[in-house]
C-alpha cells in the first residue's frame, strides 16, 4: 500500500470520527455519503476513459507527436490511456515490472512508455525513417 492510499484511508477515518463527534450517527451518515460520492466520481471517470478506449483499436493514437508532448512523468496509466483515447499495446512480457506500452499513429510514428507501479516513468517518440535524398518518392 502506497503512502497516498494510506493517507486517504486515514483522512476518511478522521472525517468519520469528526462527523460522529460533532453530529452523532447523522454526522457519520453524512460523511459516509460524501465519501461514497467521491468514490463514485472516480469510478465514473474511470468508466468514461475505458468506454472511449474500447471504441478504438489497441495501440492506436491519432498523433504520436501530440501524445508525446502531453505526457508527464508520474502520470497514472489511466491518465495516459485517457490522453491517447486507446489502450496501449503491451510490449513487455506479462507480469514483468516495469510494464511497457506502445501507441502508434497512422504515419507509423510511435510512443513507447514505461510504467512502474502504474505510474509513467519515461517515454520515447520513435518516428519512421525518412527516405534518403536519392530514393524515389511515391
Amino acid at each position: 500500500m502506497t503512502w497516498q492510499r494510506l493517507a486517504i484511508a486515514v483522512i476518511a477515518a478522521a472525517l468519520l470520527f469528526w462527523g460522529h463527534r460533532q453530529f452523532g450517527w447523522a454526522g457519520v451518515a453524512a460523511v459516509a455519503g460524501g465519501l461514497v460520492m467521491w468514490l463514485l466520481l472516480h469510478f465514473t471517470r474511470l468508466m468514461a476513459v475505458m468506454r472511449r478506449a474500447a471504441q478504438r483499436p489497441i495501440g492506436h493514437v491519432d498523433s504520436a507527436v501530440m501524445l508525446n508532448a502531453r505526457l508527464q512523468a508520474g502520470m497514472p496509466l489511466v491518465g495516459v490511456t485517457g490522453l491517447a483515447r486507446a489502450l496501449g499495446e503491451k510490449v513487455s512480457p506479462e507480469g514483468e515490472e516495469p510494464e511497457v506500452y506502445r501507441w502508434t499513429d497512422p504515419g507509423d510514428a510511435s510512443v513507447q512508455a514505461r510504467f512502474a507501479r502504474g505510474k509513467l516513468q519515461d517515454w520515447g517518440l520513435k518516428r519512421p525513417e525518412a527516405p534518403g535524398p536519392g530514393a524515389d518518392a511515391p
